[in-house]
């Protein structure tokens, strides 16, 4: 077995089913550590501009690789865009959001690692897996040149091996082959970005499973001072 029948056709599956079943676990058993863990009342210098940034850069980032990767490719062409609109649609996207993403993932980096604050009450595994997002958001953003130069040549066809693998592998059918022609920086983005699967059960990750979506219809809560429970009480 070859690394491009490991990576892109075993690989795969054991991340996603780390991911599954250890995420599973955590929240069956420890639902206390199931949190953010926010450190914004450490410190709030930059917070709220860095926070923003790397959240809606990498939601955006997620969105669109979904669209691009797991939509099926008939729904695009159905929907009138052609093989070379989608891929110039992938890159303006991904070096708006990727940009963004880096500028607020580097600006919590240099406070997670720097902050005297921030470090102390942090944990080794914050540290790691912001850096390894960071890695593989660099990663990515130096697949655009290559990107950029297959549509200005007129060809979508790595994009369409990429899709074409993401579809195989969810159909539980992987064809590694497919990959074997893509540039390796493209496969290396795909290794670090599986991996991050893999990780996601042992960080503070899976916050993002969690969605309050019950704080919107929660009853009111009733607040009464000091002064009209005394005042009541005298009367």
């Amino acid at each position: 077995m070859n690394a491009l029948n490991f990576f892109f056709g075993i690989y795969p599956y054991i991340a996603l089913s780390v991911f599954v079943i250890g995420s599973w676990i955590r929240y069956d058993n420890e639902q206390y550590s199931w949190k953010t863990d926010s450190s914004q009342l450490l410190s709030k210098s930059n917070m709220w501009i860095a926070s923003n940034l790397f959240h809606v850069g990498i939601l955006s980032i997620f969105a669109g690789h979904f669209a691009g990767l797991v939509l099926p490719h008939a729904l695009w062409i159905g929907l009138g865009v052609s093989d070379l609109q989608h891929q110039w649609i992938a890159i303006v996207a991904g070096s708006v959001f990727g940009t963004m993403c880096l500028i607020g993932g580097a600006i919590l980096w240099l406070r997670r690692m720097f902050n005297p604050r921030v470090r102390a009450a942090g944990r080794r595994m914050d540290a790691f897996i912001l850096s390894w997002l960071l890695l593989t958001l660099v990663a990515g953003l130096s697949t655009l040149p290559v990107s950029i130069g297959h549509a200005n040549h007129g060809d979508p066809g790595v994009m369409l091996a990429l899709s074409g693998w993401v579809q195989s592998v969810l159909t539980f059918q992987p064809k590694p082959e497919l990959l074997a022609a893509v540039e390796p920086v493209f496969r290396f983005h795909m290794v670090l970005g599986m991996t991050v699967f893999l990780l996601f059960p042992f960080t503070r990750l899976v916050h993002i499973l969690t969605a309050p979506l019950t704080y919107v219809g929660r009853a009111y809560q009733i607040v009464r001072s000091k002064r009209r429970i005394k005042a009541a009480a005298s009367a």
